[in-house]
């Protein structure tokens, strides 16, 4: 166990990174490191950090810190460990901050909770048809056309869950679903074995039989090229008359011209937390799909639920100053399919 204190300085936004890192956490932090500022850098073109930065050993990020260059790093010479108080760190640490000898962890098990919730209540209301019949109550204001609605072959009991991705959200997701024990779970991952998939509690399958076979289809697949409109408009036509497509993932794993056709047909429902642009366009046609529940990327980590992320990463500074093993390192080389 080291004698010392490792030095910490803080680079993230506080307009967007509220309740991540409170007074009491940062007074946590305080009694394991040697807090060299508590006011977060927003840039690396703050004068406090060519002060600090030579003596920094840990570099605590989160959302809105920029990129850490190699002209960051050389203003570091004793950066040892970047401990990251959100999920995605990919246009944060390049893969030569890995190769330097630093460190990396992420809070994203911390931001995986609240978004594998979130999905949680959309595959209920979703199977209950909860949307459609708020819309319509609302517009007729009687129970006589939503009465009938209530024999329709709906509900969360005997009906098909498909998982897109066995990822860290996907796996939650499958456990959280693991307790309706008449909900039948798929999975498709092409890096995941039958063995694994039932372990899960799920039935591995192709994402084409996923998206026939499924009343619901939840995405958490990472944004990569290969998984670009992944769920394109043959997928899309081939998922089941009133099944709901649900993306807390990435904009980009959707055809969205293609989910527009079928909702504007009102064959298929959608619960969209992300698009691409991450905000649709004034004149986009999501606006006023029918069919569709549209929110504005609230699925991670937001208000109170954000201080986990901080929890997370002040528990891995607190291993580093320990010198015990980090629980959330990230593995350089799955970078390339991380999200």
């Amino acid at each position: 166990m080291r004698l010392d204190r490792p030095a910490v300085l803080i680079a993230m936004d506080p307009a967007r990174t509220a309740h991540v890192l409170t007074e009491n956490l940062l007074d946590r932090l305080a009694r394991s490191a040697e807090l060299l500022d508590r006011r977060p850098l927003r840039d690396f073109d703050d004068p406090r950090f060519q002060a600090l930065a030579p003596r920094a050993e840990v570099l605590l990020t989160g959302w809105g810190c920029p990129a850490i260059d190699r002209g960051v790093r050389e203003a570091m010479p004793r950066l040892r460990l970047v401990a990251h108080a959100a999920g995605t760190i990919k246009a944060l640490a390049p893969p030569d901050l890995f190769a330097a000898g630093i460190a990396v962890t992420t809070s994203a098990e911390a931001n995986a909770r609240p978004v594998a919730e979130f999905t949680l209540a959309m595959v209920i209301l979703a199977l209950k048809r909860a949307f459609d019949f708020e819309r319509l109550y609302g517009s007729t204001r009687s129970r006589q056309q939503t009465n009938p609605m209530l024999a329709l072959p709906i509900g969360a009991a005997r009906r098909t869950v498909g998982v897109v991705g066995a990822s860290r959200i996907g796996r939650r997701v499958l456990s959280l679903l693991q307790s309706f024990e008449d909900i039948e779970l798929l999975v498709s991952d092409p890096m995941l074995d039958e063995a694994e998939a039932e372990r899960l509690g799920a039935r591995l399958v192709s994402l084409d039989a996923l998206c026939a076979a499924s009343d619901v289809v939840s995405l958490h697949a990472p944004s990569l090229a290969a998984t670009r409109h992944m769920i394109d408009a043959s997928r899309l036509a081939a998922m089941r008359d009133g099944a709901t497509l649900i993306n807390t993932a990435r904009g980009a794993l959707v055809d969205e011209a293609a989910l527009t056709r079928e909702l504007q047909d009102g064959r298929l429902f959608a619960v969209i937390d992300v698009t691409e642009p991450e905000v649709p366009a004034p004149g986009s046609p999501l606006w006023q799909a029918p069919n569709l529940f549209l929110t504005p990327h609230i699925a991670g980590a937001i208000g109170l639920e954000r201080t986990r992320l901080g929890e997370l990463a002040i528990a891995e500074i607190e291993r580093y100053a320990a010198g015990e093993p980090l629980l959330h390192a990230v593995d350089p080389a799955q970078l390339e399919t991380m999200a």
